[in-house]
């Protein structure tokens, strides 16, 4: 059932250059299209952030690009945590925008919030993720550039 909530973007130290508008467009459009009318909230934060995130649920000492956190009830899908320098680094290697890649990892923590995990389930988040892709106009996946 779809949720009158909207899809929060919140921005931590976030550069002038960055179109925060495009972001917050593409999560609603996420909300609308991927999830079905609920609701997730994202952080767009750094890397340290993100390394305490990783090291704090998930043991590893290190920055990473997205984290997802599964919601508790019926109300949202849950958090997504992404590291805009990690977006800004492998927006340069991929040759696209920014805010381009900071929407390829919202998707990629859409589908992880649905729960879909590449890790184990033989290619079906590689397919819907690509699939997707597709249809929102992004460019190449996570999955797909750790295959390639």
């Amino acid at each position: 059932m779809p949720s009158s909530e909207p899809s929060t973007v919140t921005f931590r130290r976030v550069p002038p250059d960055f179109r925060r508008a495009v972001v917050a467009r593409f999560a609603r459009k996420l909300q609308a299209q991927v999830t079905k009318g609920k609701p997730f909230d994202c952080l767009i934060t750094g890397d340290a952030q993100m390394r305490r995130l990783n090291r704090q649920f998930r043991g590893k000492d290190y920055p990473t690009d997205v984290l997802s956190f599964a919601g508790a009830g019926p109300a949202s899908l849950g958090d997504i945590a992404i590291s805009l320098q990690r977006a800004r680094t492998q927006a340069r290697q991929f040759g696209h925008a920014v805010e381009q890649e900071v929407s390829v990892l919202m998707l990629h923590g859409v589908l992880h919030l649905m729960g879909l995990d590449h890790e184990i389930d033989n290619g079906r988040m590689a397919r819907a993720e690509r699939r997707w892709r597709t249809r929102l106009g992004l460019a190449g996946g996570l999955i797909e550039r750790v295959r390639s």
